[in-house]
């Protein structure tokens, strides 16, 4: 990180801090300390705690948006892919079990606290859930794809937060199981249906 050009290596560091202790918790101060940075530096790179949550959630969109396009160059298969993105809960588990899903946290703080970024924040879930909705169009689930998109979302938000609240990665593996042979039977049934 210290090769990074000033103003990433801070974003990069905001995203840790507002996802381990929260955007409300994290101040200026802080960030500076962390990066070992002067107060003026910060200031040169970002004039408010705001600009700096914007240039976060822009991260973390384009960082999305690289992983999801990985996924679809990786997995052969929709379902493949849709595994991917279950399996996501397996590949953070510590960090999901420490501080929850970084999406969910994020966007239900600023929920919270009506901030105006609230939207943009929200674009993260919209990504997801597009990209989960185009997976099952290509399975043939075209009546219900944004549904089943839905449920999946829903499924590892609340996985993430109760694994976090009871400090619980056994219980994490075994949602993610459950996970995967819920995809099994609609990916069963779907070919059963094409014959």
């Amino acid at each position: 990180m210290a090769n990074q050009p000033t103003r990433e290596r801070i974003v990069a560091e905001a995203d840790q801090l507002f996802y381990q202790q929260g955007f409300e918790h994290t101040s200026f101060a802080q960030i500076a300390e962390v990066l070992g940075i002067s107060r003026g530096n910060f200031y040169y790179h970002f004039k408010t705690k705001d600009d700096i949550l914007h240039a976060v959630i822009s991260h973390r969109l384009a960082r999305t948006d690289s992983m999801l396009s990985h996924w679809e160059l990786e997995g052969e298969t929709p379902t493949d892919r849709i595994r991917s993105f279950i399996h996501i809960l397996l590949t953070n588990q510590a960090k999901i079990t420490r501080y929850g899903c970084p999406v969910g946290t994020l966007c239900t703080e600023l929920g919270k606290l009506d901030h105006p970024a609230r939207d943009n924040a929200n674009e993260l879930f919209t990504l997801f859930r597009s990209w989960l909705r185009r997976q099952f169009e290509q399975l043939g689930r075209h009546a219900d794809a944004d549904e089943l998109a839905m449920h999946l979302l829903a499924c590892s938000q609340g996985v993430a937060t109760l694994a976090s609240a009871f400090q619980d990665e056994q219980f994490l593996h075994n949602e993610v199981n459950r996970l995967e042979h819920w995809l099994t039977s609609i990916t069963t049934t779907e070919q059963q249906e094409s014959l």
